[in-house]
């Protein structure tokens, strides 16, 4: 299933979604893709989250060098799919839950959720090697607040060969087993929580962060209140 747009208006400018993605895309565009495959895979290692070098970091107490690919890992994309799919579900899902939150606390609910992803991640990774890109984690924070928030909000959906307008709560919450039905069928299979490259338990931690943290949250004094749900 591959959402196309949703019905759920939004009553001001989504000015962080809006650079979150512009950001995402210039990293992308301008950092990645002029680099060689050798140069890539350093960076990815340098800037990506590799899990057994943050844990060696915060055993010897380098919180910075630790900490800090955790905040990196969520600009950089594996590849055109990964930013493209990941840049198109935060456009459908991301200027709803700003509008209910307010920009600044948007940003921060964005930022939390991908260390929420990251913490699931390398729980489930402890000691690999292999380095975690993409904001998919804090992007699945975002799509666990629209599930709370906007469950009987309608998505244009594209299954197959056509399209149809499904509730938000029933693509959310299957995109959500699955990866929680990959994560755990990997780990029981391999003993590893990623699955195809893919970083499966980084985005049932952002999710099941972004489900707590909206109700955390206060919600933003709406301009329009009665037509907010």
């Amino acid at each position: 299933m591959i959402p196309i747009r949703d019905d759920a208006p939004h009553y001001t400018t989504p000015w962080v979604n809006y650079f979150l993605i512009t950001l995402n895309t210039a990293i992308f565009l301008f950092v990645e893709l002029p680099e060689s495959p050798r140069h890539l895979n350093n960076l990815f290692f340098t800037f990506g989250m590799v899990p057994a070098h943050l844990t060696k970091g915060l055993q010897t107490g380098d919180f910075p060098a630790a900490l800090l690919p955790v905040l990196t890992s969520m600009f950089l994309h594996a590849g055109w799919l990964h930013i493209i799919f990941n840049m198109w579900w935060l456009w459908i899902f991301g200027d709803n839950v700003e509008d209910w939150l307010g920009h600044f606390p948007y940003l921060l609910f964005y930022l939390l959720s991908g260390l929420g992803a990251a913490i699931v991640h390398i729980i489930f990774n402890v000691g690999s090697k292999v380095p975690s890109v993409g904001a998919s984690g804090a992007i699945a924070g975002v799509m666990g607040a629209y599930f709370v928030l906007f469950p009987s909000a309608r998505v244009l959906t594209f299954i197959f060969v056509f399209f149809t307008w499904l509730p938000a709560w029933l693509i959310l919450g299957y995109w959500f087993v699955l990866q929680f039905l990959s994560g755990a069928s990997t780990s029981i299979a391999a003993g590893q929580g990623t699955s195809g490259g893919i970083a499966v338990w980084a985005h049932v931690g952002g999710f099941l962060t972004g489900v707590v943290m909206i109700k955390l949250f206060p919600r933003r004094e709406p301009r329009y209140s009665s037509a907010w749900r």
